[in-house]
């Protein structure tokens, strides 16, 4: 247990949920001697609907994830930097952890328009990239992964300021449809990318692939599915949330259900896919994705460039176990016990 004495660590998921804390139990992937997975979850929360979905994750799964703080960036689908900070809180909010688990504002821009003044007294996106910096630079038994599922701006801003975290942390991305071109999170910011992909960071690229089996795009929900599984579930809160399209949310089943009333779906049958929380899923079991070791390519002209003599190797992740993935995020809510706070 991190920075937690282990009788007090025993109670606290008792005081959460004295009754769902054995059922949690049956479903974990995580001995109660492992360590926790250390993280920042980095996210372009206001975007769609799969980082809120990815976030309460973390949140309800205290036996596995230590979440050391949340960091958002701004996308061009999500609003300014405001707007990814609000929605971030809410679901912070409605995992009781808003106020207890640190939340910065970073990036609104783009890497290549930062970088000049990354050394500067002050930028866009600085209380977010110094957090990252502070965590990376802290002394701790446990690797700190850098779970992004944005555009990489904040990852690459930090490894710009200070190089030396390259040894000290782990990158997990969400992004790219690799080997294709094109991607949300991917086109964004293609030069903060390229960027981190020549440094000497470990990096695990957690492939999208819109439309093919391989990809987190596979992990797919219906909005019948959302509707008949979602409702009253997670943590119950006192004071309601408002929503991001109005309304009163007591909890994030319901406010899910809301997130599914407001977005266009895709496919047939129509849904929407949970790419994001694929990612925090693979960090839990990785067995529920397949992963293989690759020459780090590099993105010219939108198009991927094989480099197979690049003594830089990277991870790749593809193939994912879309039926595990979505049991365990139900089992865990129905039987949740919040992350630590800090």
């Amino acid at each position: 247990m991190n920075k937690l004495i282990l009788p007090f660590a025993c109670l606290l998921p008792l005081f959460y949920s004295c009754q769902s804390g054995e059922k949690a139990r049956e479903h974990s992937t995580v001995s109660e001697t492992s360590p926790k997975v250390r993280l920042i979850y980095d996210t372009d929360a206001n975007n769609e609907l799969d980082d809120q979905f990815a976030l309460m994750y973390l949140l309800v799964n205290g036996p596995t994830f230590d979440l050391e703080g949340v960091t958002v960036n701004a996308t061009k689908s999500g609003g300014n930097i405001d707007g990814h900070y609000e929605e971030a809180k809410r679901i912070l909010q409605l995992g009781e952890r808003y106020g207890l688990i640190p939340l910065y504002k970073g990036v609104d821009g783009s890497f290549e328009s930062i970088r000049p003044h990354v050394k500067e007294g002050d930028f866009d996106g600085k209380a977010g990239v110094d957090f990252i910096l502070e965590q990376a630079n802290k002394k701790h038994e446990q690797e700190l992964i850098l779970l992004a599922v944005g555009k990489l701006t904040n990852v690459a801003l930090a490894l710009e300021r200070d190089p030396s975290i390259a040894e000290k942390v782990r990158v997990v991305w969400l992004g790219s449809n690799y080997p294709k071109p094109g991607e949300y999170n991917q086109d964004n910011d293609t030069v903060s990318m390229n960027f981190v992909l020549n440094t000497k960071v470990p990096f695990e690229m957690v492939t999208v692939r819109y439309g093919e089996p391989s990809g987190t795009d596979a992990v797919k929900v219906t909005q019948q599915e959302i509707n008949e599984r979602m409702p009253g579930k997670g943590p119950q809160i006192k004071i309601p949330i408002e929503g991001r399209h109005g309304g009163e949310f007591y909890n994030f089943g319901d406010y899910a259900v809301s997130l599914f009333e407001h977005i266009d779906y895709h496919g047939d049958p129509p849904s929407r896919a949970l790419f994001d929380m694929v990612a925090a899923a693979v960090l839990k079991n990785p067995k529920w994705g397949e992963k293989r070791e690759i020459p780090a390519p590099i993105l010219i002209d939108n198009q991927w460039v094989e480099r197979p003599e690049n003594f830089r190797k990277i991870i790749l992740w593809e193939n994912f176990d879309r039926d595990a993935v979505m049991k365990d995020f139900y089992n865990t809510l129905e039987n949740y016990q919040l992350v630590d706070p800090k």
